[in-house]
């Protein structure tokens, strides 16, 4: 049985099988057109501009290396002129976070970048794993991820950076969708299909240039590039509710691989409907999707550009003319004494103003913040609330020069003067 040859170049054996399209792709036609199309989302969205100073939030993982390589590789080949660096957050989580700055230092070598680190226990005096400790398992992705929206833009004023890039991709942004919408929280569902998020009351923004990206192209370019990242999950992550919105994601790509584009064009859709007020985001267009090599005629909602075909929208035309037309058989029924408004004017349910995200500064901090006292703060707080006064160590020097066996006693109180 012959090879199947690549659908770009119809040269070398094909050894891909995209997974946004299914496309059969030799390996530098993949990578090419993996490149490509990142180009494409910077340069339709315009998110950089000539001897900008960029910061790669850089965590070691996949996501966050690929990145950092593509960034370099598209910087060189097109001239972006960016000054490119690299900006880990230190969580304080002993066998994963602790292994996973190992790979960034390496990376920085790598890619000739500086690497800045900053940590939480220099910024909040809690590591994660205090944290933990203190409250549990249940709820700890809240106060890491305060913590690290905070530690981010910290670090990049710390270097005068006012540009920050994070590795989210497809299957980030229509896992946040799925979560939002299951919250019902719409102003945040508007912030975060945004592929640039900023606001007038800082100097930072951020961007997102993986957005369009599948998770599994990303693994397939990091493999085939070679490059060097970190692949443990955070040990932490398996009880945030974000996993239940990745298994059902997971699930709609196994019977759809375009859902997860789909999903993101829907939540960027509804985020339009949201008052730029409520929002607190900035107001514009549809962030702009190019697509490289794609094979016309795909139709449905599955197809390139996750619109509907003919057939769907002339269905849907009919069923609203439908709609019209019964309508005008409609026969108004008025209690005595009572109106009836059928377009609902002066309905108090109508009328009902929708709460105005105004952003101001947290007065303990100093972070944006649209509270007096940022979350972060209200976070901190309740930690050192409840965390013990003292802490009481025994170490035990083995003759053997073994390491300290550190034995601490939380939460006991001496008071002076009272003995048995």
């Amino acid at each position: 049985m012959p090879s199947t040859p690549c659908v770009l170049c119809n040269l070398n054996r094909a050894l891909i099988i995209r997974p946004k399209n299914h496309q059969k792709l030799c390996k530098a036609c993949f990578v090419t057109l993996f490149e490509t199309e990142i180009h494409n989302t910077i340069t339709a969205n315009s998110l950089f501009s000539s001897g900008e100073r960029i910061a790669i939030g850089a965590s070691g993982g996949k996501d966050s290396t690929v990145l950092a390589s593509v960034l370099k590789t598209l910087n060189e080949r097109y001239s972006y002129g960016l000054n490119l660096l690299l900006l880990s957050i230190d969580e304080g989580i002993k066998g994963y976070r602790d292994d996973s700055l190992e790979t960034v230092k390496r990376n920085a070598v790598q890619y000739d970048m500086p690497l800045e680190i900053v940590g939480y226990d220099e910024l909040y005096g809690w590591t994660m794993d205090q944290v933990v400790s203190q409250i549990g398992k249940k709820g700890n992705c809240t106060y890491c991820g305060v913590f690290r929206r905070q530690a981010l833009d910290r670090g990049a004023a710390r270097l005068g950076i006012k540009h920050v890039v994070t590795g989210h991709n497809a299957d980030d942004i229509a896992e946040t969708v799925m979560m939002n919408l299951l919250r019902g929280d719409l102003p945040r569902l508007a912030r975060a299909t945004s592929i640039v998020t900023a606001s007038a009351a800082s100097d930072i923004k951020r961007s997102k240039p993986l957005k369009y990206a599948y998770e599994k192209e990303i693994v397939l370019y990091a493999h085939h590039k070679g490059l060097d990242y970190f692949t443990t999950e955070c040990i932490y992550s398996p009880e945030a509710f974000r996993g239940s919105a990745r298994t059902l994601i997971k699930s709609l790509e196994r019977v759809r691989p375009s859902a997860i584009l789909d999903v993101v064009r829907s939540g960027e859709d509804m985020a339009r409907l949201v008052p730029e007020a409520v929002s607190g985001d900035r107001k514009g267009g549809r962030d702009v999707l190019v697509i490289e090599g794609e094979v016309d005629g795909g139709g449905g909602c599955g197809s390139a550009d996750g619109r509907a075909s003919g057939g769907e929208m002339a269905d849907m035309e009919k069923q609203l003319l439908h709609n019209e037309g019964a309508r005008d058989k409609e026969t108004d029924v008025t209690l005595k004494g009572q109106t009836h408004d059928r377009n609902c004017k002066g309905s108090n349910r109508m009328s009902k103003k929708l709460p105005k995200q105004q952003i101001g500064k947290c007065v303990r901090c100093g972070y944006l913040s649209s509270q007096d006292i940022c979350k972060a703060c209200m976070l901190l707080e309740g930690l050192n609330r409840n965390r013990p006064k003292m802490q009481i160590q025994v170490s035990v020097e083995e003759e053997d020069n073994s390491p300290t066996l550190t034995r601490r006693m939380e939460g006991l109180t001496i008071i002076p003067g009272q003995q048995n």
